[in-house]
């Protein structure tokens, strides 16, 4: 991979144009890890993200990875009102540190050599300019003024690690809960040194926090005191989740329920969520609880959260009018969530109700609208739970209707994948392992079936089982399904033309691509058919292209190409030995790549050239793995589909034809002090000629751009960027028979 990513380097053209602007996310604000207060707002931390919400207005406000954090999964936080700072901690060991200022990423967080423990950040507390940051290893001090780690306790005795689940400051001395002890330790010269630190009580701790008072706890037990002795609150509590103390009070989350004591130990108020919580506060005298799947809830159980999926976890969109299906299911990993599929209705996300609380066992890899009944879903169920479960579900407006099993007999074999409609609005599903019984230990067969609507049913027939080697989601185009073909190791991926009657096989004539083919071998991921009509074939070790497919089915030996591309004279083959997880072309041709731990490339339509490259760590992607892209044509907009959730970016190419669009210009004015990127022009014609003049009516620059949008440097015909001033951009489509007019206004 890093070889693969160093050449496309060489063609990277605008990288840095990933602005925080055109990024947006679809995460889930359900899961609130914790609340803080902050002069008249609340202020809740969740697995992918921030959001503000303010009482006394309603008003809600969301901080992510999409406009100023570094990262996602979020394992700690902390606010301090008093200097407006907060720190956010992550699973992977940095942090954000949000100021008035700016939000800044620290990544170097201290590690004991020869540690190779976990990295995740299990608490943080904050006391004035100073930061007890808990860990896998042991306890930090980060000093927030100068965004630095001090004085670092490993927890080491012999090379085995004693993990900091939770640690606070009070009077200079630092406690620390863990699973062998309660710990303690003044700020001093002897603070690394871990044999020099004092274990005040024995014992399995998760939680301490003190103000005044200090309080620490088991899983079940609560015990508050001076520091140096302790009393237990009388209560046996379930499976308590956090303790938090204020000048005056003790508030216990436990599990469903809210229990708040006096500093002395009185019980003042006991609230039942009735769901499980992780967190609550008391503000102004209410309280407010941090929920695992409703967001924040007041006394009255009304929840406040920004709006957004049900969960995180994503694999497949579907996009249609501007509503979205997401499938939350993960071929590779069916770990037992048990999750559905989101939906936003164009207003508001929705969860059926069918899954809440469902035992059955869901693993929906796949979920997609009827076209001409968008309140009618189909969704594949593909679970190693049980066969009782397996198939393709259909759902009218978010309720259940039928399930439509291809074998009940082992949940290994007959497992639903992809489904796709075609413009006839045929319905066609992917079935892995189609192996009859008695089964035997590996299934190289694997087939689709087409839903006759007459019977209410997938037929078995007409189509047959095909040696593929697994399959992928399908695609479907005139007349011609394509089936990736995943775990074949002769190539992989099969063309079957129906000729648009597929209760028919009388004209019906198939091909499957195998490394006689060109195809690499270990199989075939991803497949897509861009505007030219040739078939992009994504594998796990490249890119292969063959033109015609349709006509290449009656071929006896068709040959895919690989993309070479050049550098210094330097022949390469375009992203050799990648596993390729998906390609989508939208509406200009251009083609989106997404790489197995590479992130995501935006091709030109001939793949030669990348326009941008996109990954964790140079964009708001959550995940460089990403499992779907889907792109809305009518607004431009990009779905990058992850494990850890979905990102949005707003692109530049929205249903590009032979006339121009809505030409929008943007930025413009271009004031140097506030942006130094290029100008870009969008809703252009799919080939447009460019003329840029000054004022005056000199050439300053011309260009031909392809694809429905246009990208200028600012610089002249000699690359000397322009002086200030107006500039024309005069343009006309590839046959003259449509113009359009723009004008740019430059201050240097």
């Amino acid at each position: 991979m890093k070889k693969i990513l160093l050449i496309i380097s060489f063609f990277v053209t605008l990288n840095s144009y990933a602005q925080t602007s055109k990024w947006s996310d679809l995460f889930s604000y359900n899961n609130v890890l914790a609340i803080r207060e902050d002069n008249g707002r609340l202020i809740a931390a969740t697995e992918n993200g921030i959001f503000y919400y303010y009482p006394s207005t309603g008003e809600i406000k969301k901080l992510s990875k999409a406009n100023g954090l570094h990262d996602v999964k979020i394992s700690a936080f902390d606010y301090n009102a008093a200097t407006q700072t907060g720190i956010v901690g992550y699973q992977n060991g940095s942090m954000d540190v949000i100021t008035p200022n700016g939000i800044f990423l620290i990544v170097d967080i201290p590690l004991a050599t020869g540690y190779n423990g976990s990295k995740k950040i299990n608490h943080i507390s904050i006391n004035g300019d100073r930061a007890v940051i808990s860990a896998g290893y042991g306890v930090s001090v980060f000093n927030i003024a100068r965004r630095e780690f001090g004085d670092t306790a490993f927890f080491s005795t012999g090379g085995v690690y004693v993990a900091a689940n939770a640690a606070v400051l009070k009077d200079n001395t630092i406690y620390v809960a863990t699973n062998s002890g309660l710990k303690s330790h003044e700020i001093n010269p002897t603070f690394p040194v871990y044999t020099s630190w004092t274990n005040l009580v024995a014992g399995s701790f998760k939680k301490v926090d003190a103000s005044t008072t200090m309080a620490f706890s088991t899983s079940t037990q609560v015990s508050y005191g001076s520091g140096t002795s302790f009393t237990q609150l009388p209560r046996t509590f379930t499976d308590i989740k956090d303790v938090r103390v204020t000048d005056n009070q003790i508030i216990v989350t436990d599990k469903t329920q809210v229990f708040v004591y006096s500093t002395g130990g009185a019980q003042q108020k006991n609230f039942n969520a009735a769901e499980d919580i992780n967190t609550a506060l008391i503000y102004q005298n209410a309280l407010f609880t941090g929920t695992k799947l409703s967001g924040i809830y007041n006394e009255q159980k009304s929840s406040f959260k920004p709006d957004g999926p049900y969960h995180n976890a994503s694999n497949k969109i579907s996009l249609l009018n501007g509503q979205i299906w997401i499938a939350s299911g993960n071929k590779d990993a069916d770990s037992g969530r048990n999750l559905g599929y989101y939906f936003y209705d164009g207003t508001k996300w929705i969860y059926p109700q069918y899954f809440i609380d469902n035992p059955s066992g869901y693993n929906i890899l796949d979920v997609v609208p009827n076209p001409s009944n968008p309140s009618e879903v189909f969704f594949t169920n593909y679970t190693y739970w049980s066969a009782a479960v397996q198939g393709v579900y259909r759902m009218n407006n978010n309720e259940f209707v039928k399930r439509y099993a291809f074998n009940n007999e082992s949940q290994y074999f007959f497992k639903p994948v992809g489904l796709v409609f075609d413009a006839q609005n045929n319905l066609f599903c992917t079935v892995q392992f189609t192996c009859p019984p008695p089964f035997p230990s590996s299934c190289p067969i694997s087939s689709f079936y087409v839903f006759n609507k007459a019977n209410d049913a997938f037929a078995s027939n007409p189509f047959t089982t095909f040696n593929i080697g697994g399959a992928q989601k399908p695609i479907a185009k005139d007349g011609v399904v394509y089936v990736p073909a995943p775990f074949y190791s002769d190539g992989g991926a099969m063309i079957y033309n129906y000729n648009n009657t597929p209760t028919s096989t009388s004209d019906d004539s198939f091909k499957v691509l195998k490394m006689s083919n060109n195809l690499p071998v270990n199989g075939t991921v991803s497949l897509a058919i861009d505007n030219n009509d040739d078939l992009w074939v994504g594998t796990r070790e490249g890119v292969r292209i063959l033109s015609n497919p349709k006509a290449a089915i009656l071929e006896d030996n068709p040959q895919t190409d690989a993309i070479i591309i050049e550098e210094n004279g330097l022949a390469e083959e375009l992203f050799r030995d990648a596993n390729i997880l998906q390609i989508v072309s939208d509406t200009g041709n251009q083609k989106w790549v997404s790489v197995e731990g590479g992130g995501v490339f935006y091709l030109s339509s001939n793949g030669d050239r990348t326009i941008y490259h996109f990954t964790k760590s140079n964009s708001s992607l959550p995940n460089d793995s990403v499992t779907d892209i889907q792109v809305d044509n009518k607004t431009g907009k990009v779905y990058f589909a992850t494990v850890d959730g979905v990102m949005v970016y707003q692109g530049d190419v929205t249903d590009v034809n032979s006339n121009f669009g809505d030409v929008l210009v943007y930025p413009n004015p271009v004031v140097y002090a506030q942006y130094k990127g290029n100008v870009r022009i969008r809703g252009l014609a799919a080939k447009t000629n460019i003329r840029i003049t000054d004022a005056a009516g000199n050439l300053v620059h011309s260009a031909v751009a392809n694809g429905g949008y246009f990208e200028w440097n600012l610089a002249n015909q000699r690359g000397v960027r322009v002086a200030s001033g107006i500039y024309y951009v005069l343009m006309t489509n590839e046959d003259g028979t449509d113009t359009a007019t723009a004008k740019i206004a430059v201050v240097n």
